[in-house]
């Protein structure tokens, strides 16, 4: 099976994440990298982007996603961002990537990366 990969990249959204009262009170930075994992074939030989996982569609859930839910792990939001790659028609595979810029000091950032397939029935 041909799997291609389709990625966005440092798509920066700001929502609620983290445990402190602190972090709660308004929301924060937070990165995200995603890597969808599908066949590009037909799209390509048709140039038809309705034959295609179209990423502007797919980035614009994960962050009216992230606006709007207020999660305490980074896990748990980057489970979230899959399960919405993942409901993507013809996406086989996620890798996603959160990021919360600037919470440990002397670091850029800490986060999780997971991948995640869709389930073979």
């Amino acid at each position: 099976m041909i799997m291609d990969k389709i990625f966005i990249k440092d798509l920066m959204v700001r929502g609620i994440i983290g445990i402190s009262e602190r972090e709660r009170s308004q929301p924060q930075d937070i990165m995200v990298n995603v890597t969808l994992y599908t066949n590009i074939t037909y799209g390509s030989q048709t140039d038809n982007i309705d034959n295609c996982v179209n990423y502007r569609t797919v980035a614009k859930s994960i962050i009216a996603f992230v606006e709007k839910t207020a999660r305490y792990t980074v896990e748990a939001l980057a489970q979230d961002i899959a399960d919405i790659c993942l409901k993507t028609e013809n996406v086989e595979k996620v890798k996603v990537m959160v990021e919360k810029p600037g919470a440990v000091r002397f670091s850029r950032s800490v986060g999780v990366e997971i991948t995640r397939s869709k389930e073979k029935s």
